[in-house]
């Protein structure tokens, strides 16, 4: 292991508040080229998480979650990296070019679940059941299980999500939704187009 993983994973350790730590993010755009966004957690793994990656904010991701970027060519002589990665020795240059990855916000990532790269997209809502193992895009709030992955159904009618959608309430920080919700409280507990509207209104009043 290098000195900048050693690194990293001390930090990790002694970042107590993930969900908010500027340091961390910081750290893993420059180094790795890894966007997290505000208050998502459990993906501050550069061996988890390729470099590219974008994660939108309030995502959670279990620890042993994984996105895979690229594939080995199986077309080639061989699989071996040897054959692919210039760094190797043999060819002269990279034969694989890794498609980086998108997680839009609010994304559930289960245990054990891996993202292939077949996935690129993952939209705002979604659920990756525990264990799946995700071969396509996987479209806003649906809830996807298995191996390989299929649609469980969505986690809220076609009304309700075009009502979350208009609230836009993954784009205000902590104190603001605890101040909105307060006055709104079954939004946050079970969503509805009504509630919905009145989190708006809220939200625009200040």
């Amino acid at each position: 292991m290098g000195i900048q993983s050693t690194i990293d994973r001390l930090l990790v350790k002694l970042v107590r508040n993930h969900e908010e730590s500027e340091l961390l993010r910081r750290r893993f755009r420059r180094l790795y080229r890894i966007e997290i966004g505000d208050y998502s957690y459990g993906a501050f793994d550069r061996w988890r998480i390729p470099p590219g990656t974008r994660i939108g904010r309030y995502c959670s991701f279990a620890g042993s979650a994984l996105i895979i970027s690229a594939n080995h060519p199986m077309q080639a002589l061989s699989t071996h990296p040897i054959f692919y990665l210039k760094a190797r020795g043999v060819i002269d240059h990279d034969r694989v070019v890794a498609q980086p990855t998108i997680v839009e916000d609010d994304v559930w990532i289960g245990h054990q679940a891996i993202i292939t790269p077949g996935c690129k997209r993952i939209g705002r809502g979604a659920v990756i059941g525990a264990g799946a193992v995700v071969t396509r895009d996987v479209a806003p709030y649906a809830i996807v299980a298995g191996n390989p992955a299929k649609l469980i159904r969505y986690r809220f009618a076609p009304d309700v999500i075009e009502a979350l959608e208009r609230t836009r309430w993954w784009e205000l920080d902590r104190a603001a939704l605890a101040r909105i919700c307060a006055h709104v409280p079954d939004f946050a507990l079970e969503p509805t187009v009504e509630n919905a509207a009145a989190f708006e209104r809220a939200a625009a009043a200040g």
